[in-house]
């Protein structure tokens, strides 16, 4: 390849994508989001509250079917990676087949078993064979739709539009269950607080017709992203990949492990909020409160959305990390200190909308990058070791992310039981603290439940923060010789 061919490679890139590509990954991720965020927002109230499962039992369901994660990962990853390119490439085929069975799966998830049997071990079984399913499906999706971004282009700029219109997509799909779910699945009891708000329990019905609505929107805006996108860097014809070895490499890839411990975390995280829904309905009184939170979470990254990719190419994506993950830090560990003594003053919701829509500002560099970054570790992997191998790495990332997920489930119930008191069988009906006390049950759960929804954001942002700023290594400047090996690689590939 003479110098002009290199010099012409490096200055118009073969694989350049624009706003329209960025759009139709972005629906993609938004039909991810429409069922994941329900499912991981809502399932484990309707679990305790609606098939009254008991709190331990269904931590112990979450508990297994994330082990069975173990095994369901890495096999989707094989599965995947030794997958033979068609005419629609490698990866975009299973955003036509998977969808349908995956937004069914969703669906099960919150069908009321109780309206059926009155055995409680059969109701048990019958969540687990639908979460496990929806487990299973939602791997299947998410493997290789993540895997998508890495053959779409291998251009950076292109990588971070990517990233950042797979953003807005999450976005809008994280967004859109949780503004509208609480106002659908809770119904008034017809008994007011003493501040006169309407008491509301969880509605086992309007759940389920909930979850097929979202079910629906998943499958459209995935064919969409199917019909919208293309495959452009090569992959395999025939793969013959080494798994063994591509794994262990990933163990020792500090950027990988960074990256991996930090999945965990942020995923985790993202999880845990969901016990938030108990926070608004047990100690803030108002599940109203659930719709303003989310706004305080998402408004702040549908601003810097805009501003995200102008800062990445000027600081870097490790470098806006670590200082977004800072300033989320600060405001949890602000809002875990602050937060019970000025609620005793009736300051409280105030404070704590405000303190997420700090957080959600430093997170948003986060969030938006983090897809982004991905790719560049495949990229490090492929430049260091010369293997290249997308599917087996989102599949490990994956079950990384499942982790977090697993310790935020299996964890946050038992806290919810073990500090907090809580106990669905007999608040569930009941609806706020204030009833459920005049019930018998103890006056300080709905401490317990503020003490565990604000200090362990604050470990977990603190956590993260660390992990970006002295573990992650691939700095702007250390990323530099990673472009122009790829570039010329794709280049000699192009000419060739």
């Amino acid at each position: 390849m003479t110098k002009e061919k290199k010099e012409t490679a490096a200055a118009q890139h073969p694989n350049k994508i624009g706003i329209k590509e960025g759009m139709g990954y972005m629906l993609g991720d938004a039909g991810n989001l429409f069922v994941l965020t329900y499912v991981s927002s809502f399932l484990k109230i309707f679990y305790t509250d609606v098939l009254k499962l008991g709190e331990k039992r269904a931590a112990n369901l979450f508990l297994f079917t994330r082990l069975w994660d173990a095994i369901n990962d890495p096999l989707w990853g094989m599965l995947v990676s030794k997958r033979k390119p068609g005419k629609d490439g490698k990866f975009r085929p299973y955003l036509k087949w998977v969808s349908a069975p995956l937004g069914i799966s969703a669906m099960l998830c919150f069908v009321d078993f109780s309206k059926f049997t009155q055995s409680q071990g059969i109701i048990l079984l019958l969540s687990y064979i639908t979460y496990i399913a929806f487990g299973m499906l939602y791997t299947g999706m998410n493997i290789p739709f993540g895997s998508l971004a890495s053959v779409i282009t291998d251009d950076p700029d292109g990588r971070t539009l990517l990233s950042t219109f797979r953003s807005i997509g999450g976005g809008i799909g994280g967004a859109a269950p949780l503004l509208v779910a609480p106002l659908i699945i809770y119904k008034g009891t017809g008994n007011f607080n003493a501040a006169g708000t309407e008491i509301k329990v969880t509605d086992g019905k309007s759940m389920f017709l909930f979850g097929a609505v979202m079910a629906v929107l998943s499958v459209v805006f995935y064919l969409a992203c199917y019909k919208t996108t293309k495959e452009r860097v090569p992959s395999e014809e025939d793969p013959n990949v080494d798994l063994k070895k591509t794994y262990l490499g990933l163990l020792k890839s500090r950027p990988f492990v960074s990256v991996a411990l930090a999945g965990i975390l942020i995923s985790g995280q993202l999880q845990f909020a969901s016990l938030n829904q108990y926070l608004y309905k047990n100690y803030f009184e108002n599940t109203s409160l659930s719709v303003i939170g989310t706004i305080a979470n998402y408004f702040p990254m549908a601003i810097m959305i805009l501003l995200t990719p102008k800062l990445v190419k000027r600081f870097g994506k490790k470098e806006l990390a670590g200082v977004g993950s800072f300033f989320a830090a600060a405001a949890a560990v602000l809002m875990f200190f602050v937060t019970p003594h000025l609620n005793r003053l009736g300051a409280g919701p105030v404070v704590f909308m405000a303190l997420l829509f700090f957080i959600g500002f430093g997170y948003s560099f986060v969030s938006i990058t983090n897809w982004a970054v991905v790719a560049d570790v495949i990229d490090y992997q492929e430049y260091k070791t010369g293997l290249r191998n997308e599917s087996a790495i989102y599949a490990v990332y994956t079950f990384c992310r499942k982790l977090g997920q697993t310790a935020a489930d299996v964890g946050g119930l038992y806290l919810l039981r073990a500090v907090a008191g809580y106990d669905g069988k007999t608040m569930a009906n009941l609806g706020y603290i204030t009833s459920a006390a005049a019930s018998g049950v103890a006056d300080n759960v709905s401490d317990g439940i503020l003490f565990v929804c604000t200090l362990i954001p604050a470990i977990v942002y603190t956590l993260v923060w660390v992990l970006m700023q002295f573990g992650y290594p691939l700095t702007k400047e250390r990323l530099e010789p990673v472009y122009a090996f790829m570039r010329e690689k794709r280049g000699e590939a192009l000419v060739s």
